[in-house]
């Protein structure tokens, strides 16, 4: 075989290879760029912002609707490379699609808010008012773990303030992210105005800082690992551009002595295993009162025991992969620390390649990792405690503070405890995952900052400026 030329081994070089979870076979082959390259998509999109800015909300309103009617129409390329690309579950696949185009149509109702002037207290001779300006250009950065749903989240208000945008994709799911780049594009949107840019991942770190330090980026959100994100928030405070970051989480379900077990187990069940528990707002610990553990937890083991678990592609199946080979060998590793040191094996564990059992865990206490760390897998922790104060001290004993849920007969007790909570989204009596595009979604402590989600997210994406005006004396 020939040797290849410096151009097409650059042209290789910046192929991104992603390899199936599922099966190790590889099911996508997507074109990466550089750092020069993404610099060049930030000049476009600096030099689209006058133009897009200067469109009423209610035309840019029009283009994210627009975008929700073309993501449907690709439904099955979306539904087989999330399958293939991460191991989405159909019915996980499906919810990701049909809630992507739910929050871009929901934003595109908050079009008159976005241009809304508020009156300010008047002084003699002066007509003064608050207004909100767009920014400029936003880099937006999204996981692969629910690529639809937290890619439309990362642009659609962004882009209905006025903003440009660049979505920067995740390399685990390159097929699904350019197809939503495609369903950009089909939309009509302007050249320049959106755009999806993949790149390597040993390359990510230094596109991201370039990106964040050229002068015509002017905000910044993240959806990610918290690590990860702490390095974001270093680059932004350099800089002095504001971020909004959505980190990690390690949600906590409390249920109280008097709660209806039940409905707990179903909660608990669907918190912990959706999408293989990856999810930012995933139950990962069960603290449960004394009295009420050793029912619930064998009503949650009979409901474990029931979920299909294996090939995504397979509509039966509940639980499939999670993410690499690397992730299931870093929770086995959780689930054997755990057990070391006394903790019970329910049910599950059981692992192969990228494959974990969904498993349970009881009697869980904090000199265990799966107590302290963000698990981001399907493990399910329980932790025992006496009384309401000691359910809530260890509910707050975590760094994080993205989502949380209580679980009590009475909804005046309920409501107590879930005001002693540190998170910034609560449910009772109900389960930790959820979302609607118009709630304030964001979290607290090591789970980041900012909020997306109905009017707070138009505060995030905007500038807030005073304007003032001489009245004229009347003759």
């Amino acid at each position: 075989m020939a040797a290849l030329s410096a151009q097409q081994r650059s042209a290789v070089d910046y192929r991104l290879e992603r390899v199936s979870p599922v099966d190790g076979r590889v099911v996508s082959l997507e074109t990466a760029y550089d750092k020069e390259q993404c610099l060049g998509f930030t000049a476009q999109a600096a030099a689209a912002f006058p133009r897009w800015s200067g469109l009423q909300a209610a035309e840019r309103a029009g283009f994210l609707v627009a975008a929700a009617q073309e993501l449907e129409k690709r439904r099955d390329d979306f539904l087989a490379a999330m399958a293939d690309e991460i191991g989405a579950p159909v019915e996980w696949a499906l919810q990701n699609l049909n809630f992507a185009g739910e929050i871009l149509r929901e934003t595109a109702t908050y079009a008159q808010e976005v241009e809304q002037v508020e009156p300010l207290p008047q002084r003699q001779g002066l007509n003064s008012r608050a207004v909100r300006m767009p920014c400029g250009v936003c880099l937006c950065i999204s996981p692969w773990n629910a690529p639809l749903v937290l890619g439309a989240r990362a642009i659609a208000m962004p882009l209905l303030c006025g903003n440009t945008v660049l979505l920067k994709g995740s390399e685990f799911a390159p097929r699904t992210f350019r197809l939503f780049g495609e369903v950009l594009e089909a939309a009509g949107l302007p050249k320049g105005v959106a755009r999806v840019i993949l790149t390597r991942a040993e390359d990510s770190e230094e596109v991201v800082e370039a990106l964040i330090a050229s002068p015509v980026v002017r905000r910044v959100n993240f959806t990610g690992s918290t690590r990860v994100g702490r390095r974001v928030a270093e680059l932004s405070a350099k800089h002095l551009k504001r971020s909004l970051l959505e980190l990690g989480g390690q949600s906590a379900m409390l249920v109280l002595g008097d709660a209806d077990i039940d409905l707990a187990a179903a909660a608990a069940l669907e918190g912990a295993y959706t999408n293989q528990g990856q999810v930012c707002m995933s139950t990962e610990r069960l603290i449960v009162a004394d009295d009420l553990a050793d029912a619930l937890i064998a009503r949650i083991e009979e409901g474990r025991r029931k979920l299909k678990f294996g090939d995504p592609r397979n509509l039966a199946t509940q639980v499939g992969p999670v993410i690499s080979i690397d992730a299931a060998e870093r929770l086995s590793g959780l689930i054997s620390d755990a057990m070391s040191k006394g903790a019970e094996l329910v049910g599950g564990a059981r692992a192969r390649d990228a494959f974990l059992e969904p498993t349970l865990l009881d009697r869980v206490e904090p000199d265990m990792r799966v107590y302290r760390e963000e698990v981001f897998g399907p493990i399910l922790a329980v932790t025992r405690v006496a009384n309401d104060l000691e359910a809530i001290t260890v509910a707050n004993d975590s760094e994080y503070g993205l989502a949380c849920s209580v679980f009590s007969a009475n909804e005046e007790r309920a409501e107590n405890v879930a005001q002693q909570l540190h998170s910034g989204i609560c449910h009772i009596n109900r389960c930790t995952i959820d979302d609607t595009p118009h709630a304030p979604f964001g979290g607290v402590k090591s789970s980041g900052y900012g909020r997306f989600g109905g009017r707070w997210a138009i505060h995030e994406f905007t500038e807030l400026r005073w304007l003032t005006s001489a009245r004229r004396s009347e003759a």
